[in-house]
């Protein structure tokens, strides 16, 4: 199965110092839908790994966050894409939980859902929590320069990076890579 792990807020919508509490406020980042369409018409499986603390701080409900993918769903569907599944975790930093990223609970859970081994997994976040999440289960890392890391654009990275982390201007050229990456590798079967 092939398959890409994302986060949500800061790497497929705009983040808000405020969280994203209703469906007006979800705004997808420019040509994020697009690159997860691409993905899936090459045969990816796209999930969603998202810490919504906004949950556990009592900001918004789960009708609020259930709309709010709806929504999200719908702006994929008119693009020619889809998100196979959504995984959150609704805890409070306060809380003790072992869902919340940089944990790596929402990645197990992923694992075990789709019944596969995550190693070599492609994720793509906006944070190093994101990474870090990832790649403690093996995932491959790749950072978004949008959202929480936009700041890293002129250069520079966050300290802590996970090993052999990719770096890539937004979404779209994550997908560019993985997709790259993929036709050559293809090529090269073919050669032999």
């Amino acid at each position: 199965m092939k398959l890409i792990i994302l986060d949500r807020d800061g790497t497929i919508n705009y983040d808000s110092d405020d969280f994203v509490k209703t469906p007006e406020e979800w705004m997808p980042l420019p040509g994020a839908l697009e690159a997860i369409a691409r993905l899936n018409h090459a045969g990816w499986h796209v999930v969603i790994a998202s810490n919504q603390s906004g949950l556990g701080r009592g900001l918004f409900d789960v009708a609020s966050l259930n709309a709010i993918h709806t929504k999200m769903h719908k702006m994929l569907a008119a693009v020619g894409g889809r998100v196979d599944a959504v995984f959150y975790c609704p805890h409070s930093p306060q809380e003790s939980c072992t869902c919340r990223k940089p944990l790596l609970g929402l990645f197990e859970q992923i694992g075990a859902r789709f019944g596969v081994q995550l190693k070599g997994v492609p994720t793509a976040g906006d944070s190093l929590r994101d990474l870090q999440a990832g790649a403690a289960v093996g995932c491959e890392p790749h950072l978004v320069l949008t959202g929480k890391s936009a700041q890293f654009r002129a250069g520079g990275q966050p300290d802590g990076m996970p090993y052999g982390t990719f770096f890539h201007q937004d979404l779209s050229a994550f997908v560019d890579f993985i997709l790259e990456r993929g036709a050559a590798s293809t090529s090269e079967l073919l050669q032999k």
